[in-house]
């Protein structure tokens, strides 16, 4: 697979959990079975935050996650409870709150291995880390090969990169779907307090750019991760490395309105770049 201008988008999709609003994710899924995509689905093993409580439990949930597994959909591990314990942001966020990160080992560890028994007493496979809040420790990063996880799906860069313990970063920057310079974009997306706008942005995104948009595993095999050290350290600098792809994005949008390409589509809606790597407007569900 070939893309032009060497531009792939991912799709991740967070809080999956059995009481999240299933009127939307119905038409979500709709579209992107229609359109071909293989989204990220963060899946909350055994959730406990009653943010994420948007609606009655789906008691077909795990049946649910099983199908979209076949469907070759990435499952990731998003946390264990996504229950904020811990005043502390971690490696790429500025966000103070945390299920992991400033965590003892021990406790991490318990929460990572909890979260993977449901997962396997439920037949889904996983070798994604998404942290709730984008928030985890040196320590998360340390104890995630013992489980089986190599990738980490969080912070600002341009591609995906190879880190300390040879794990994987695939960044996250997005909120919507956007014209964007050559790259690796993640598009985060937190539909439970979506609005029929949200809906529609999304639709339209997904039409003007469905030729860019791949799975992890096709981004990862087009786009090979780098192996250096300055990656990691940019990325795990939210202050300098969100400073940087934002001013990046905003010149790409410049550069645009002087001169774009005839077949570059443009979105009308402003919000275009995540917040701490998955942005959430006031008043919408955490990560």
């Amino acid at each position: 697979m070939k893309q032009q201008h060497n531009k792939f988008f991912i799709l991740r999709f967070d809080d999956i959990c059995p009481t999240m609003r299933w009127d939307i994710w119905s038409e979500i899924e709709d579209a992107l079975v229609s359109a071909g995509v293989k989204p990220i689905l963060a899946i909350v093993p055994d959730n406990r935050d009653p943010v994420l409580q948007a609606g009655p439990p789906a008691q077909d949930f795990w049946q649910r996650a099983r199908h979209w597994q076949e469907l070759g959909w990435t499952i990731a591990l998003h946390g264990y409870q996504h229950l904020y314990v811990a005043r502390d942001g971690g490696l790429v966020t500025l966000r103070k709150k945390s299920e992991f990160a400033s965590l003892p080992a021990s406790d991490q560890k318990e929460k990572l291995q909890r979260g993977l028994e449901i997962f396997a007493r439920e037949g889904i496979k996983t070798r994604v880390w998404i942290a709730p809040g984008n928030a985890f420790d040196e320590v998360t990063v340390s104890l995630l090969r013992q489980f089986g996880m190599d990738i980490i799906s969080a912070g600002w860069f341009w591609k995906p990169f190879i880190g300390p313990q040879e794990m994987t970063w695939a960044p996250c920057q997005l909120s919507i779907l956007r014209s964007v310079p050559p790259g690796v974009w993640s598009v985060c997306y937190h539909h439970n307090y979506w609005s029929s706008l949200d809906m529609a942005e999304f639709k339209e995104g997904l039409h003007q750019y469905r030729n860019c948009v791949v799975s992890l595993e096709e981004a990862l095999a087009q786009s090979p991760p780098s192996r250096a050290k300055w990656c990691y350290h940019f990325c795990t600098s939210p202050r300098l490395s969100a400073l940087v792809l934002r001013a990046h994005l905003k010149i790409w949008k410049l550069w645009l309105r002087q001169g774009p390409p005839g077949n570059m589509p443009k979105l009308s809606r402003k919000r275009t770049w995540a917040r701490d790597a998955g942005a959430i407007r006031p008043g919408q569900a955490r990560l």
